[in-house]
């Protein structure tokens, strides 16, 4: 059969002018976390970046990619994805920051079905807000509309994130027996576990509009509270000396992502009274009747990232990142032996 009128993209559901629409909606947005070194941004095949410009001698380049995982469902369901974009920043800013390396650009890959204009630009404004706070340009991306591969209003997102650091400067280095754990707070579950976390919701017959039973709000907002960005502060800790190497608490909890940056042979104590779970974790465990074990290899439990320093630093690390609004908590130290080994309760 021929048709005879022919068919246009946009019959085939691909709007090209929708996402030109887009990239000039963001270009505000995007133009805000300019910063040295940025040579050409939006709208060309590829993204320029002069690390001369940015201020480095003999760089070593770092990159990251991660997603948000099935926190995206809460977001899709309550229609809230304003804050998404900050997640998806953080969860690859952090990791980045851990190498001992400054992010300097951020690229996104935001897929949908059909594209929804407003909904696609308060998502991207959100990741040009967590780019923004952490110091690093967006200047570049995808947006792919694909209809067929997505049921109606979902998206994905996926990031990615370059940065760099003097050569000999990489972290982890230098760890050993007897350094000070300096754990800083997290702002809720961040963006792991979320699969858990909706069953648990499922089994607890609440929805995402009621309210939160451990938090003011809905149960949709409060956990959708974003990944806290750790970057300028922990940079500046870096700066300042006695950093020894630095974790990002994310899936796996405590229990399996501080040893990745211990080196073989040296394990670590960690107190679990010398914090208190936060309620949100809390609520998980009683109505998921979650084991302590389960909720420190699942969950951050409250603790976002832990920097190893040396002991004679401790002190006044944890004065500078409380002055930078960090709440730091001295979890332990780093002991002869391997992996984490708990003494105390979650309380």
């Amino acid at each position: 059969m021929t048709i005879k009128n022919g068919l246009t993209y946009a019959e085939a559901g691909v709007d090209i002018d929708a996402g030109n629409t887009l990239v000039e909606r963001i270009k505000p947005a995007a133009k805000r976390t300019a910063r040295p070194g940025v040579m050409a941004g939006l709208g060309g095949f590829g993204a320029l970046f002069d690390l001369k410009g940015a201020g480095y001698e003999d760089p070593i380049l770092v990159a990251a990619t991660d997603g948000v995982g099935t926190k995206l469902r809460i977001a899709i369901d309550t229609g809230n994805v304003d804050t998404i974009g900050i997640d998806l920043v953080a969860m690859c800013v952090n990791d980045l920051v851990c190498q001992g390396a400054e992010p300097l650009f951020f690229l996104d890959y935001f897929a949908t079905g059909k594209l929804e204009l407003d909904a696609a630009t308060r998502i991207i404004n959100g990741i040009a807000a967590g780019c923004e706070a952490s110091g690093c340009a967006l200047i570049g991306g995808e947006t792919a509309e694909m209809p067929g591969m997505y049921h109606d209003g979902d998206f994905d997102l996926a990031g990615f994130a370059v940065g760099a650091m003097e050569r000999g400067a990489d972290l982890p280095r230098d760890v050993g027996e007897g350094d000070v754990l300096l754990g800083l707070a997290s702002d809720g579950v961040h963006s792991n576990g979320y699969s858990l976390v909706r069953r648990i919701v499922d089994v607890s017959g609440l929805g995402w509009a009621d309210d939160a039973p451990f938090a003011d709000g809905t149960l949709g907002a409060a956990l959708l509270a974003p990944t806290r960005l750790y970057v300028k502060q922990a940079l500046d800790a870096v700066r300042a000396g006695g950093v020894h190497g630095l974790a990002h608490i994310t899936g796996g909890g405590l229990t399996e992502n501080l040893p990745r940056v211990l080196p073989e042979g040296l394990g670590a104590d960690i107190d679990l009274n010398s914090w208190t779970l936060p309620p949100v974790f809390r609520w998980l465990a009683d109505q998921g009747g979650m084991a302590e074990a389960e909720m420190l290899k699942t969950f951050n439990a409250g603790i976002g990232m832990v920097l190893v320093v040396s002991a004679d630093r401790a002190t006044a690390l944890t004065e500078q990142l409380a002055a930078a609004g960090e709440t730091v908590v001295s979890l332990g130290t780093v002991t002869k032996g391997e992996g984490v080994r708990y003494t105390g309760t979650l309380v």
